[in-house]
Formats: structure tokens, sequence, C-alpha cells
């Protein structure tokens, strides 16, 4: 079932690459997160071409992209849209104005510098798919998407996304450094000419929701299955590492990311390969270590591969 659809995938990230130089992991776990039919989280330093990346990635899908930048004086009804008087033939009435929201794919900029009650403004479209302002409920176009960045959090200016509202990103993935290698191209690419590459569209709005179905029937193995369970488990009973482990929507996000990295990879089965890979984008934001394991300087990718050892 999922060799079909390799070239098709091959054909996005070959794509993409004229405008991106690495950063494939990035690439392909965005891709991951879409046909999972969920939102994915981008964190990483400033200047790694995050907002590139997802605004590269929307040129080649045929799909409605919006861009909200986040600020601390941003409002709720700056993101869902509000209500605006109108007058007509001498009358007045209220219409409402979407706001940018109303899209496929929404890049919400640098999330973290909004305040928390604009953050939440995103919270019903993402998990919820609908938008309510007043007493009216606004359904969204699928596929919906959302894809934050945020900068690391240590840095000044910034609000904590609320755990609620870091729940409902199935990734949290991290933004890496390029090697000198594909430094040295980016310069090259970047400070020798104009660069306005001219993309074709791969994937249209019919084809990603089909992928999205594909994806759930991709077959998993009970054993594997029960390897997750016990991964998510001891997230919960590691308690000279963790202080807060992870909910079943961890169990549900892992299982399914991996079905889509089988069906990226071109597999139609569910390998342990791709648990073992998604496990630390599903995990790093929805387990908090304890006191103990942060004096030692350990991390939640850290915390994540010594549970991976454990759950063979």
């Amino acid at each position: 079932m999922g060799r079909n659809y390799k070239p098709v995938f091959d054909a996005l990230f070959k794509e993409v690459s004229r405008v991106i130089i690495g950063q494939d992991e990035l690439l392909e776990q965005v891709m991951i997160a879409l046909i999972c039919d969920s939102n994915a989280l981008l964190e990483g330093y400033p200047g790694l071409a995050k907002t590139l990346a997802v605004k590269t990635l929307s040129e080649v899908i045929d799909l409605k992209f919006s861009r909200i930048q986040n600020t601390p004086d941003l409002m709720p009804s700056d993101i869902t849209g509000t209500y605006i008087l109108e007058e007509s033939g001498g009358k007045r009435n209220f219409r409402f104005q979407p706001g940018p929201v109303f899209a496929n794919i929404v890049l919400a900029d640098e999330i973290n510098r909004a305040t928390p009650k604009s953050q939440s403004a995103l919270l019903e479209a993402m998990q919820e798919k609908q938008v309510t302002i007043g007493d009216k409920t606004f359904k969204l176009d699928l596929p919906f998407f959302v894809l934050a960045t945020q900068n690391p959090i240590e840095q000044e200016g910034t609000y904590q996304l609320p755990e609620a509202q870091s729940d409902r990103f199935l990734l949290k993935i991290k933004v890496a450094y390029p090697s000198p290698d594909e430094e040295m191209k980016i310069i090259d690419r970047f400070t020798v000419e104009a660069h306005d590459a001219k993309l074709k569209k791969i994937l249209n709005r019919q084809q990603i929701l089909h992928l999205q179905n594909s994806t759930r029937l991709i077959p998993i193995a009970n054993d594997i299955k029960k390897r997750v369970i016990r991964l998510i488990n001891l997230t919960r009973s590691k308690k000279e590492l963790i202080q807060y482990g992870a909910s079943p929507r961890a169990s549900i996000g892992l299982v399914l990311a991996a079905k889509a990295r089988a069906l990226v990879k071109g597999r139609s089965f569910v390998s342990n390969e791709d648990i073992e890979t998604m496990a630390y984008p599903v995990l790093r934001h929805r387990i908090i270590l304890n006191f103990e394991a942060e004096r030692k300087g350990l991390t939640t990718d850290d915390a994540v591969k010594e549970l991976l050892a454990k759950s063979k």
C-alpha cells in the first residue's frame, strides 16, 4: 500500500529542496503531521529557516495558506476574525470578517511571543476544526493544519504554551543547525544571485485528504502496539526521571505518526524503527522531567532514549 506513494513524497521533497537546503528531518516530520490530520510545533533558534520551510512547503501543496505573526499585543479576534458594521441602503448590518485562521495551512509564527489568551484562540480551531464567535460556529475547510514556530523558551519576552495547547500539537519538531557543507551551500544560494524559484504544485486538497485516509489503513503488528503501550506507561511509572507522564493521546499519536512515517518511506507496515524515530517528537512536549533529572542536566530527549531502551 505505502509503496505507491513514495514517488509522490520524493517529488515533493525534491521540489522543496530547490529553496531549502538540508532540514530533511524537519520537512519529513511536518509532512507526517499533515497526513495525520494533526498540528506541529517547530522549535529552534532564529535564522534556521523555520518560517521559510513552512512557506515553501505550502507553495508545493495546492492549499490556502495564511500566516499569523504573533506579538504580545495580538488579540484573539486578530486570529479568528470579528463582526464589522456595514451600512447599505440606509440599513446597518453586522458582517463576519474571517480572520487568518480560515485557511488550510496556518503558520502561527513565533507563537510563544503571543499572550496565553491569544494562544488559546487557536485551541478550538486546532482540536474541533471550527471557530465560535459569539453565538455562531463556523466550520473550517478541511484539511486544516496549524504549524507553529517558536524560539526556545528561555529567551526573553516569551510566554510558555499552556499544557492544554501544547498537547494539541501531535509533534514538537526540533530544528537543528545546518552542517558546515549545508551552510556553505546556503551562503552560495542566497548571496550569489537573487533567488525566486517558481515551484510546482505536487499535491492538491483531495490528494491530501486521500493520504490522510491511507495513513490510518497502514497495518501495525500487535507486538509493536504493545511496545507503544509499554513505552507510554513507563513515562508514568519512571518517577526517578519524570514528574508527569504522557496521556493516552500520546499512545494514539505515536501509532498514527509511525503509520504516517511508514507511508512516507514507502512501506506497507509499521516497523520498530518508525516507533523509535517518532517517539521523540511525539513525547518531548508531553512529559515533564522531575527536579533531580533536570539537576543532572538531562533533557526530555534523553529520557525518551532511556525509556525506548527499556520498552524493548
